[in-house]
């Protein structure tokens, strides 16, 4: 089954929604011309809130799209993002399609700049993190008429397609695990909060799974930097020191839970018999540390794979049709006990 596929926005549409000419669209938009103030902030507002983009590729290709695909991730220090590149770039290989990567830093607005600079290039289809965006971002991605797949996370309403895994399930069955175990005084130590979401969410899905066996998180600790093992050092040591009867630590991610293991054996604390540890994502650094964290794959190559799987088949439909069901998969994320959480009850 398909379904026509949406035309691009055209300086037409901006023009009869301000109701100024093209020309004058024209102008504004290419910052040429005499405008007044006035017409040229009714201009920008309307072309901001149609999600217009201005084509930049010459004339003579204006009708055409390149064989870019736009990578939105929102950083390249953490060690998520690079897998799931490998995944992106593995599946174009061999294919006309190259990805092209913008970074947004976690910053809403950022990202609307990133991705108003990629479209104006005309790329074959999206790739972006997360469902939450700004009002003119979904804008722009609505009426790029491209494919777009938004990635890592299944918990909301996609505009498109969508590949990830569900935080907030994955953080309800790492509490479940934990509370198996027999803990019960439980801190959790987060990072990029709130502006890491998908953080958010599985912070929401672990405490609503504490709350229903009448357990509550007795300390928590969030920060606003980056992903860091000196950060996850300090952070554990300062809620030790606020808490010290507290019997498991969950990190949001593995980095500052392997900061936190390592600051906990240097002070020659029983892990984890006297505290358990766990931490999200499953990265590679785990292996190389002197008990491997207990953590949560998020299927990160296979989420940038199957993203780039769903741009090359869109790619290789007729130009004037899209697939009925654009395409909404989650994956399914998977608790690696390691060391750091026991297998039995206490």
């Amino acid at each position: 089954m398909t379904r026509p596929k949406q035309r691009p926005l055209t300086l037409r549409d901006v023009s009869e929604a301000c109701g100024v000419s093209e020309m004058t669209v024209s102008r504004v938009l290419r910052n040429r011309g005499d405008v007044s103030a006035t017409t040229r902030e009714k201009v920008l507002e309307a072309a901001k809130s149609l999600g217009y983009v201005p084509n930049q590729i010459a004339g003579s290709l204006a009708s055409q799209r390149v064989n870019l695909v736009a990578v939105v991730i929102p950083s390249l220090s953490n060690m998520v993002f690079p897998e799931v590149l490998t995944g992106i770039n593995q599946a174009f290989e061999d294919t006309p399609l190259q990805p092209v990567v913008g970074v947004t830093d976690y910053l809403p607005e950022k990202e609307e700049q990133v991705l108003y600079e990629m479209l104006s290039w005309r790329p074959s289809g999206v790739i972006i993190a997360g469902l939450e965006h700004s009002d003119a971002t979904r804008a722009m991605l609505k009426n790029a008429a491209i494919p777009v797949v938004e990635i890592m996370d299944t918990d909301g309403t996609p505009i498109d397609a969508m590949v990830g895994i569900s935080h907030r399930r994955a953080g309800r069955e790492m509490a479940a695990a934990i509370l198996k175990q027999g803990y019960q005084r439980i801190g959790f130590l987060g990072t990029k909060m709130p502006l890491d979401h998908r953080a958010r969410k599985r912070f929401e899905g672990f405490t609503e799974a504490l709350a229903k066996a009448g357990v509550e998180i007795e300390d928590r600790e969030f920060y606003s930097g980056g992903s860091a093992l000196a950060k996850g050092r300090e952070m554990t040591e300062m809620m030790l020191q606020r808490s010290p009867d507290l019997d498991f630590l969950y990190f949001s991610n593995d980095m500052i839970g392997a900061g936190g293991l390592l600051y906990l054996l240097d002070q020659g604390i029983d892990v984890p018999g006297q505290i358990g540890l766990a931490g999200f994502n499953g990265v590679e650094l785990l292996d190389g540390l002197p008990r491997r964290l207990a953590t949560m794959d998020a299927c990160r190559k296979e989420i940038g794979t199957k993203a780039a799987q769903i741009i090359l088949e869109r790619s290789q439909l007729p130009e004037d049709v899209l697939p009925e069901d654009p395409g909404h998969f989650t994956l399914a994320s998977k608790i690696s006990w390691g060391d750091t959480l026991r297998r039995y009850r206490r």
